[in-house]
């Protein structure tokens, strides 16, 4: 089985970008991103704090994700319930980033990420999947952009969703995240050594696929 991962800050486009990718090469796309989410979605569900180890490691047991593909579209099953709407909101993003930092959770997926690479070819993106999750990938890509080039993609993309947001706002969060991901203790947001750094900024959405299937085929191909 063939492995492409897929790294890279908030906002940098590696699930979008990533789904076109795998729609491209056929493969079978994994948004770990959506996972965490999933997590932090049940923590603040259940009133408690995705902030808070203890009560985020309290929750973990009464948790089952499933991912499933409906008409090559990734779903999210919490619990036996469809969240792939509810978990892509700014609160569920910042959720997601706080309960990442946390071994228990990192440790509860692990299992569940490297199982799609065992059975399928697979475009994988998140925070540390050529560094830890998947480091005999057969492409490592550490996706980037600026950080306002990043905000704008998805302020825009949380306005065309009906979402009350305010571009500083987005900005404000994104560089939240940003340095939460990459001053964890675990599993910090960094480039693989082997990784090919790809910045999108200033491309539009297509030019940012063409850009990395170039770097696909110069490798696999």
């Amino acid at each position: 089985m063939i492995s492409i991962a897929i790294d890279g800050p908030a906002g940098a486009g590696k699930s979008t970008m990533a789904k076109k990718l795998a729609a491209k090469l056929q493969y079978i796309y994994v948004d770990t991103g959506a996972l965490y989410r999933s997590i932090g979605y049940y923590v603040i569900q259940k009133g408690k704090d995705p902030g808070l180890e203890t009560d985020v490691e309290s929750c973990l047991p009464e948790i089952q994700i499933e991912l499933q593909f409906i008409d090559n579209t990734q779903h999210v099953f919490l619990n036996g319930e469809d969240v792939s709407d509810r978990i892509r909101t700014a609160e569920m993003s910042m959720a997601a980033s706080k309960v990442s930092a946390f071994p228990a959770v990192r440790k509860f997926l692990f299992d569940i990420q490297r199982s799609f690479a065992k059975k399928y070819n697979i475009v994988m993106d998140g925070r540390d999947i050529g560094t830890v999750v998947l480091p005999n990938a057969k492409l490592k890509i550490f996706l980037t952009a600026s950080a306002e080039d990043r905000a704008k993609r998805r302020y825009d993309e949380m306005i065309e969703k009906g979402q009350d947001v305010t571009y500083e706002a987005v900005l404000e969060d994104l560089k939240q995240r940003d340095y939460n991901d990459t001053h964890r203790e675990i599993s910090p947001l960094k480039p693989a050594e082997d990784s090919v750094l790809v910045d999108t900024t200033g491309l539009t959405l297509d030019e940012g696929v063409m850009k990395i299937l170039e770097v696909v085929e110069s490798v696999i191909h």
